[in-house]
């Protein structure tokens, strides 16, 4: 199995790995960033610039910013030409050296995520549906970590927030990618961007280490609201889902194959995945609100 983080050892950290400050195009100081979300009850945040020279390259040091019960990843939004479309690269790296050198004039996006890569950087391919990224442009990309599934800022912006296309025909592909849920936060007043979209890490310890091992591994879910308890697989065929309230729990596979349980307020249902007839599934659990969980595609190997 890959990405099915409920039996790993540690408990589960809610972080965003998306955001912006007044370093970049952000409305609000790196200050003010880390101390909304700590006040949200976030366990940890990533600030992420856009690693431009327009902005003068900044990559933040939050490490002074860190408190009991919440801490930071160093990372940023990296950019290189050009997408299939003629779009400026944007590439999320989270987990970089505050020393990671701007890219030359040469550097191609594939190259700076490669980079970023050998840096120890979780790098996700970001928004993919905010700019229309091709299957070609993710392909080309090389075997990042992630695929950013739920862009918060983007639902104002330009009403594309989802990637799930993406990633499913990715996968579909026989590719394999984590699915990520962010927030993409700037604060700007006319977009709702805060508290939207996040990740649960499954983890030892709230630490910046342990955080981003645990995302290189896949150990986490991406959500929108609820919760997901557990998710396991018995006897090879037989899987369970434990959840908090829903409406609609799925399990999704290859092409239009899926399985689902509706109620309301259900916050358990099991599904055979033999009848499924895919080589790997993800679970989504929807809730009253239409708010989303999900994990990563897991592939039965």
């Amino acid at each position: 199995m890959r990405y099915l983080p409920f039996d790993k050892p540690g408990r589960f950290w809610r972080g965003n790995l998306h955001t912006h400050s007044t370093l970049s195009d952000g409305f609000r100081t790196p200050e003010e960033v880390c101390g909304l979300y700590r006040a949200m009850g976030y366990d940890f945040l990533a600030l992420t610039d856009h690693f431009l020279e327009s902005f003068d390259w900044p990559i933040a040091d939050t490490r002074t910013l860190r408190a009991d019960g919440f801490t930071t990843l160093i990372g940023a939004e990296l950019h290189a030409p050009e997408t299939e479309f003629g779009n400026l690269w944007h590439i999320l790296a989270v987990g970089l050296p505050l020393d990671f050198a701007r890219p030359t004039e040469s550097e191609t996006a594939p190259m700076l995520a490669r980079r970023a890569l050998d840096a120890g950087a979780f790098v996700a391919i970001a928004h993919p549906g905010f700019y229309t990224l091709t299957v070609n442009d993710a392909l080309a990309l090389g075997d990042v970590d992630a695929v950013e599934v739920f862009n918060a800022t983007s639902i104002d912006h330009n009403d594309r927030p989802d990637g799930w296309y993406l990633l499913d025909i990715l996968a579909g592909m026989g590719k394999r990618f984590s699915a990520c849920a962010t927030d993409d936060a700037h604060f700007h007043p006319y977009r709702a961007d805060c508290g939207l979209g996040w990740v649960m890490v499954k983890a030892t310890h709230n630490e910046p280490e342990a955080l981003l091992a645990a995302l290189k591994a896949g150990d986490y879910y991406a959500s929108t609201g609820p919760q997901i308890h557990d998710v396991r697989i018995e006897s090879g065929d037989r899987m369970f889902v434990h959840c908090s309230p829903a409406t609609r729990i799925f399990v999704t596979g290859i092409g239009y194959r899926a399985q689902e349980a509706h109620g309301h307020g259900i916050t358990e249902a099991e599904f055979n995945l033999k009848t499924l007839r895919s080589p790997y599934f993800r679970v989504t659990v929807r809730d009253a609100a239409g708010r989303r969980a999900w994990t990563s595609p897991v592939w039965l190997e």
